[in-house]
């Protein structure tokens, strides 16, 4: 019951109860800057939503998967670009989970269960939960809930929520956690997130429509999920923990009828993300069911899909040679393609060819400067060729650019470590434990860095300057986590 009670304020997965229906264009929303400001600004909102993502990242099972972190990226960007009263940068995660669910909280931070993606039929279904969940964000609703429960301290919040997000991670800890930190306000707190489900919708709704994916997915990905419980002895745990009444799904039909049905193809990529899920993220048997479906599917994408497929399955098995001449075709009629420069990338690795890949991802960087998985598959391919020094002036680059991806700092610690710069590279891993909230062992690894110095005062001064920031770090993020 705990569990149940808090998870209606976080894990906002389309399927909270709505008791009327209530139409897209009668919905007045608040006035963002009054009740939720009150009680928490902007940068408050960031500053908790930095820390839940630490206590993430150190506990939960985020998937650091480059291409498929782009890909969740590009389709969310894409989504938020046509939001409205977005106040706050979004980033959006993958978390490896047989759990059907995906939620949002502070700061702009979305995360999609793994299992959610590979059970949506198509793009459109995806985005309409991505959609609905930049909708909790955008509307503040975390923030308003707290003005809400005004008798209660921001940082008593900070901790309930972030034993919420332990418990998404490991059951056990986060009920620990959550019974030394629940509110005994309860009830108010179940009621009051269930009257911002109506928004959620209609916003996530209107997204969903302006960003050219079909208003009807929603719907459709809702029924498809109250047609798995209805003939399953045990339900999908989201619709234990959130009922889904005819109520809502009524609700949600009546908002679509106002839009016209779009006939979307989903994207090559949405079809190779799921392949690679699937394939290398979780079991034999979903990855066969998926390879079957997309050869029932018979269009140009799914046939793309499962030759793409057969391949991850190929280098899974160390059958390289087989992999890359099912690749190869692929590679050579759309060489601009992440998805197959990666994987041919990690074939030509295993067969230390890493001259080729190098060469292959130069100039595709070229062609596409910008990409994070590039960026980060080149110095990979520089590390595994013992280029430390080229990886080296790659990675400073990728890392000041993208502080917060603990795969540029784990190759920067690789490569440092090639260089024998005994210093760099553990301030490189000061960086990536800073990243999952170990702060007290990040300070620790900097000031051992400090005796490996050598005597570079530069590089001692840059080590007590980032020293001082992460003890403040450390000092501001305490109250958050007090019982």
């Amino acid at each position: 019951m705990l569990k149940k009670a808090i998870a209606l304020i976080v894990s906002t997965s389309l399927l909270l109860q709505n008791a009327s229906i209530v139409y897209a264009d009668n919905i007045k929303l608040p006035d963002m800057g009054t009740a939720a400001a009150a009680t928490l600004s902007i940068g408050q909102e960031k500053e908790m939503g930095d820390y839940y993502m630490r206590l993430l990242r150190g506990s939960a099972p985020i998937i650091n998967d480059p291409v498929l972190n782009q890909y969740i990226n590009d389709l969310g960007k894409k989504l938020v670009s046509k939001s409205e009263s977005v106040q706050t940068p979004f980033h959006f995660y993958v978390m490896r989970s047989n759990v059907l669910n995906a939620f949002a909280f502070f700061g702009g931070n979305v995360v999609v269960h793994s299992k959610l993606i590979l059970d949506t039929d198509n793009e459109s279904q995806l985005a309409s939960v991505m959609a609905h969940e930049i909708g909790h964000v955008t509307q503040r609703h975390l923030a308003r809930a707290m003005e809400a429960q005004n008798s209660n301290s921001p940082y008593v919040w900070g901790a309930t929520l972030g034993s919420l997000l332990l418990t998404l991670a490991n059951p056990e800890a986060g009920m620990a956690a959550m019974t030394t930190t629940m509110a005994s306000s309860t009830q108010s707190m179940i009621s009051f997130t269930q009257s911002n489900e109506q928004e959620a919708d209609r916003v996530g709704l209107r997204t969903l429509t302006k960003a050219g994916f079909d208003p009807y997915a929603s719907s459709e990905f809702l029924q498809k999920l109250a047609d798995q419980s209805r003939f399953s002895s045990k339900p999908p745990e989201i619709l234990m923990t959130h009922p889904l009444p005819n109520s809502r799904l009524s609700d949600i039909r009546n908002r679509s009828l106002q839009y016209s049905k779009k006939n979307v193809t989903p994207s090559l990529n949405y079809y190779l993300a799921k392949a690679r899920i699937a394939i290398l993220m979780s079991n034999k048997t979903n990855a066969r069911i998926l390879i079957e479906d997309y050869r029932k599917l018979n269009n140009e994408q799914s046939k793309i899909a499962v030759i793409y497929a057969n391949a991850l399955v190929d280098y899974n098995n160390n059958n390289y040679l087989k992999a890359k001449q099912q690749l190869q075709p692929l590679l050579d009629n759309d060489p601009n393609n992440i998805w197959y420069i990666d994987l041919m990338t990690d074939i030509d690795l295993a067969l230390n060819n890493s001259s080729a890949a190098i060469t292959r991802l130069q100039s595709a960087l070229k062609r596409s400067p910008d990409s994070s998985a590039l960026q980060l598959n080149l110095a990979n391919a520089y590390v595994k060729a013992r280029n430390y020094q080229q990886a080296v002036s790659l990675l400073h680059r990728y890392t000041f650019d993208h502080n917060d991806d603990t795969n540029g700092w784990d190759l920067l610690i690789t490569a440092y470590g090639g260089l024998k710069s005994r210093a760099q590279e553990m301030s490189a891993r000061a960086e990536s434990v800073a990243l999952e909230g170990k702060f007290p062992d990040a300070i620790r690894l900097l000031t051992n860095a400090k005796t490996q110095a050598k005597g570079n005062q530069t590089l001692i001064a840059k080590i007590d300057a980032r020293i001082n920031q992460l003890k403040q770090l450390q000092k501001r993020y305490a109250v958050y986590s007090r019982r």
